[in-house]
C-alpha cells in the first residue's frame, strides 16, 4: 500500500509533531468548525461549560489517532474503523478532517512539508478515511 519512502515521510512528520497533539488538535478542531460549521453537530458533547480538561482531552485523542494510524501502516485501521462506525460519523467529515489536518501541517512545517511528503500524508490520510467509512457499507 505504501512504499518505504511514503512509509519514511509519514513518520519523519509524526515524530516532528509527536508530544504537541493536543496542540495540532485545537487547531485541527477549530479549523474544522470554522471551513465546515456544519461538522459541529457531530460533536455535541464538546458544548460551551465544558471543562476545558475535557476539551483539551478530546481535541488530543484525534491526534493520538493519527498516531495510532501512523504505527500501522503495515497493518490494518480496522479498530478505528469500527469505533467511527458505532459513532456513526458522517463519512464526509472525514475528508473535511484530512484536510484541515494538511492545512495544519503545512501551516506549522513549511520547509518539512515537500510535495513527496505532502503526497505521502494526502495518500496515508486518504486511505485511513476510506478504511473509517468502509464499515458503513
Amino acid at each position: 500500500m505504501f512504499s518505504a519512502e511514503e512509509r519514511g515521510h509519514i513518520v519523519q512528520i509524526w515524530n516532528i509533531i509527536a508530544g504537541q497533539e493536543a496542540v495540532y488538535g485545537t487547531e485541527l478542531l477549530q479549523r474544522l468548525f470554522t471551513v465546515y460549521p456544519s461538522t459541529e453537530s457531530h460533536f455535541p458533547h464538546l458544548i460551551p461549560g465544558l471543562e476545558r480538561a475535557q476539551m483539551q482531552n478530546h481535541r488530543e485523542q484525534k491526534l493520538i489517532a493519527v498516531g495510532v494510524a501512523v504505527g500501522h501502516l503495515r497493518d490494518s485501521l480496522g479498530c478505528l474503523a469500527d469505533l467511527h462506525a458505532v459513532l456513526r460519523v458522517e463519512p464526509t467529515n472525514f475528508q473535511f478532517m484530512t484536510h484541515c489536518i494538511q492545512v495544519r501541517l503545512a501551516s506549522h512545517l513549511q520547509r518539512e512539508c515537500t510535495a513527496e511528503i505532502h503526497a505521502a500524508w494526502d495518500k496515508f490520510l486518504t486511505s485511513m478515511a476510506v478504511v473509517l467509512t468502509e464499515k458503513y457499507h
